[in-house]
């Protein structure tokens, strides 16, 4: 760069040295300005070769120092040459590590990749085996099912076949009121056995308490019946057996219990049949109050001697009145 004519203001003129440089936007500029601030003239986005060269001699008395100032000048391109060089090094190690970070990501990839295969093999052994053992859970649930069934079914034939046997002793020693409650359980036994009736030893056990229960209602029927004689009907007494026969009646087949009703009933009216005959005076319609007195009395000493021999739910009372106004109709 040469100066060819001399100014007041300087050595140079603007117009006469070409900017060999290439232009930059300004935003870029802008933002360079901002990340790397600096106060030397060269960094200046509008920087100007003329000036600076003025700036540095404006005198011709100051071309004396252009040794000292050329000697500035390539100190500090040399500082910049050392600078880019360390600056080129350092890309070149920030690649290679960059390159070596990429390798090793990639075998911790490929690594990961094989961990997550062998957990995915092992979730599926996992899932295999989780399936073996739920239906290994089945089977044994099954057959604790079948085993429970089994030990149940077994301690209900043997309450069935000591039952039968006890039952049979009782009877024969007319002790009701056991028989009371072990007629019960047994008929709630014999329940579990209906699937069961094809089996011969199972009819046997079956039919052997049908007959105890049919033989039972007999005796019981012949028991009210001596203890309620005609001849001593109305003076005749409750007691504890007879209470206990009523509880195993209820447990019998209905059709003992309606004919027992039927015939005490009967036997209890039967004094009633005698005073209100149709040969008797109080038998005519204007004495119809007498027989309702009757009714009264009777019913107050019945329930007073007999109430607590029958069950509650026998309705003793109701079912003599019923039988009362259907004679007396």
């Amino acid at each position: 760069m040469s100066a060819s004519k001399e100014d007041d203001g300087g050595l140079a003129k603007t117009d006469e040295i070409p900017n060999a440089g290439f232009h930059l936007p300004p935003e870029m500029l802008q933002a360079m300005q901002d990340v790397f601030p600096s106060n030397d003239p060269l960094d200046k986005p509008d920087f100007s070769v003329v000036d600076y060269i003025n700036g540095l001699f404006p005198t011709e008395q100051s071309l004396s120092n252009i040794d000292d100032a050329i000697f500035k000048v390539k100190t500090e391109i040399r500082d910049l040459d050392a600078e880019i060089r360390d600056t080129l090094h350092q890309q070149t190690e920030a690649g290679d590590e960059g390159q070596r970070a990429l390798r090793n990501a990639q075998g911790a990839i490929a690594q990961l990749f094989v961990q997550i295969r062998d957990i995915k093999q092992k979730a599926e052994k996992s899932e295999e085996v989780v399936k073996e053992i739920t239906c290994d859970i089945k089977q044994l649930d099954h057959a604790k099912k079948n085993l429970t069934a089994s030990i149940t079914t077994l301690n209900h034939l043997h309450m069935l076949v000591g039952g039968v046997d006890t039952l049979e002793s009782l009877q024969s020693r007319r002790q009701y009121g056991e028989i009371a409650n072990l007629l019960h359980g047994l008929m709630n036994v014999l329940e579990h056995f209906d699937k069961y009736l094809v089996i011969p030893e199972i009819r046997i056990l079956a039919d052997r308490l049908a007959k105890i229960r049919q033989e039972l209602g007999t005796q019981l029927l012949s028991d009210f019946q001596s203890a309620f004689s005609a001849a001593s009907a109305k003076q005749g007494t409750p007691s504890s057996q007879l209470a206990d026969a009523c509880r195993v009646v209820s447990v019998l087949d209905p059709k003992i219990k309606k004919e027992l009703l039927a015939w005490f009933i009967k036997m209890q009216l039967s004094e009633y049949l005698v005073l209100f005959e149709e040969s008797q005076d109080t038998a005519w319609l204007d004495k119809i109050d007498k027989r309702f007195n009757w009714l009264k009395m009777f019913l107050v000493d019945f329930e007073k001697r007999f109430g607590p021999m029958f069950p509650t739910d026998w309705e003793m009372s109701e079912s003599i009145t019923l039988e009362f106004c259907d004679i007396t109709r």
